[in-house]
């Protein structure tokens, strides 16, 4: 008899939103833009404007949760 699989979804979309937003900044700063400050102000504000729509940055962005993307980092700043 096959094993039940558990799998932590929770997990797999945590580690995924954070592959997402490392390749958003290195792309960022590929271009010569400040990735951090750009990031920092999205989150803060919601407005998808302060995110260079270089190879689709924008667009990558929007599709994370901010509120989860803020949890998130900073469980990890406290951690």
């Amino acid at each position: 008899m096959p094993k039940t699989i558990v799998i932590d979804t929770e997990s797999i979309k945590k580690e995924n939103s954070k592959e997402i937003m490392k390749s958003i900044c290195e792309d960022l700063e590929e271009r010569g833009y400040n990735a951090f400050k750009q990031v920092t102000e999205y989150l803060i504000t919601g407005e998808i404007g302060y995110i260079s729509s270089y190879k689709e940055c924008r667009n990558r962005i929007s599709k994370l949760d901010r509120r989860d993307t803020i949890e998130y980092m900073l469980k990890e700043f406290v951690k």
